[in-house]
């Protein structure tokens, strides 16, 4: 692949439409507050769509890849002329996408994540065929291996592995169970206040009042629909991201594919996995659900889906051990765990309490008598409270170290000694005096990193851990 080459012509759509979106603001706040005059609007709208047409274009004009001596190089630039080109080496993976526009035409869209990214991707092929993809991929695979490849020479019969799919009741459990509705009543309420020089709120509020004075029941059940519809939402929304959720193994990777309307895939190299990750939500717990998280090294901290992948999206916890010990055989997923000290529940009691605090305050001094029913949330606080203590514990076993911990989802980490980037262990004035102490581990996770922190353990069981981190022959 030395020629250079083009991307396929819908990249000039596919540009032309993100800069529009990028412009969705301006632009109403052009329409809203801009001329009274209505054709100078409407020209200079025209104007700007014309505008970012020709610059669409005029990018995929000037944008080509090829392959050469070892590296991926592109140039591109509408009126400054700029090349990058990436060593092979330093790419860390590719990440595959198909999306609406690019599906109809067999294409793909192309991530470049490497080594020292930070940010974004270091670079992007928005739209490619496939089989140009799978070239890049293959010789990407034999530039690493100290070989090379001829253009034409792909490899389709790698062997691979199926570890885990998907079954429609498991990708409607993983839907029901999630807590997209919450996002999705959120995302809702900012984007209406977004437009309250526009929306009478006063009169609406006023409406409002009026309307829930009339009768609580009908109140009450559209409340009750309001929320069904955001489920809903919620459920279609991540049925549809999810949808044909597949992992596979090759030789050396761990390969993702996923979606519905956009079809992804990502490729994980094993070498890159820093630690395992077990999270269980308060609805899926006590059904026995769990999701794993591969933490990976590259990608950035601004992008948490490059460092950290789902890996089986729901499954009961001895399902999960039966998958992945074939195949990543150095992680004990079954390790018991040491809990908390009895004498550190007072400590996560007191803490529980203390954070609420401020609320319980404030509300009682500026919104009574209503505020006088925020005492009430000391209940979910101290009952979360119980359950960070509960989950609360640590395990060592041989070179793994494994911590579990609970903010709301309760998360169990497992951490391979080599791979453990910083491990701190804090005592405070009243630890100390209860023989207690908190214990901290990090691994490297994309520009930063990730880990957890279990705290209120037993001292001597701290310092244990510490010992053995620090432990060399």
């Amino acid at each position: 692949m030395s020629e250079p080459k083009r991307l396929h012509p819908i990249a000039a759509v596919i540009n032309c439409i993100k800069q529009l979106k990028e412009l969705i603001i301006p632009f109403l706040v052009f329409v809203v507050f801009g001329s009274k005059n209505g054709l100078f609007q409407l020209f200079a709208s025209l104007g700007v769509i014309v505008l970012v047409l020709i610059i669409g274009i005029l990018t995929w004009l000037r944008f080509t890849y090829r392959l050469e001596d070892g590296e991926l190089r592109i140039e591109y630039g509408v009126f400054v002329r700029k090349k990058r080109y990436i060593p092979f080496e330093r790419i860390q993976s590719l990440d595959l996408s198909e999306g609406i526009l690019q599906r109809p035409f067999g294409l793909v869209k192309v991530k470049i994540e490497t080594a020292g990214s930070s940010g974004e991707a270091e670079a992007v092929l928005t739209a490619i065929s496939k089989s140009q993809a799978t070239i890049i991929q293959q010789a990407l695979s034999f530039a690493k291996d100290g070989t090379s490849i001829d253009e034409q020479e792909v490899v389709k019969d790698e062997k691979e592995t199926i570890l885990y799919q998907i079954t429609p009741k498991e990708l409607f459990l993983l839907a029901s169970t999630s807590g997209g509705v919450g996002v999705v009543i959120s995302a809702v309420i900012a984007f209406i206040f977004q437009f309250e020089e526009i929306i009478p709120y006063e009169k609406v509020f006023n409406g409002l009042e009026n309307f829930i004075s009339s009768g609580v029941l009908v109140v009450s059940l559209l409340v009750f629909i309001g929320f069904l519809v955001a489920w809903a939402a919620a459920l279609i929304g991540t049925m549809l991201k999810y949808a044909g959720f597949t992992v596979k193994k090759n030789e050396d990777d761990f390969i993702i594919t996923r979606g519905l309307l956009e079809k992804r895939q990502l490729t994980i190299p094993l070498h890159r996995i820093q630690a395992i990750r077990i999270s269980e939500n308060l609805i899926r717990q006590p059904l026995g659900l769990s999701t794993v998280y591969i933490e990976s090294a590259g990608g950035s901290a601004t992008d948490t889906e490059s460092t950290r992948e789902m890996l089986v999206p729901i499954a009961k916890r001895n399902v999960i051990t039966t998958i992945l010990s074939p195949y990543l055989p150095e992680y004990n997923l079954e390790t018991s765990i040491l809990s908390a000290p009895r004498r550190s529940l007072k400590r996560y009691l007191f803490r529980g309490f203390v954070y609420m605090l401020p609320i319980m305050a404030v509300s009682v001094l500026f919104f009574r008598p209503w505020g006088y029913l925020s005492l009430l949330i000391v209940i979910p606080a101290m009952f979360l409270s119980y359950l960070k203590f509960m989950d609360a514990g640590w395990k060592v076993d041989h070179q793994q170290l494994t911590l579990r911990y609970r903010t709301i989802i309760r998360n169990t980490i497992f951490m391979k000694r080599n791979r453990i980037q910083s491990l701190v262990m804090k005592e405070s004035y009243f630890q100390n005096k209860n023989k207690l102490a908190s214990i901290e581990a990090t691994v490297m996770s994309g520009s930063g990193g990730t880990g957890g922190r279990v705290v209120d353990l037993e001292k001597k069981d701290v310092e244990g851990i510490y010992e053995w981190y620090s432990y060399t022959k």
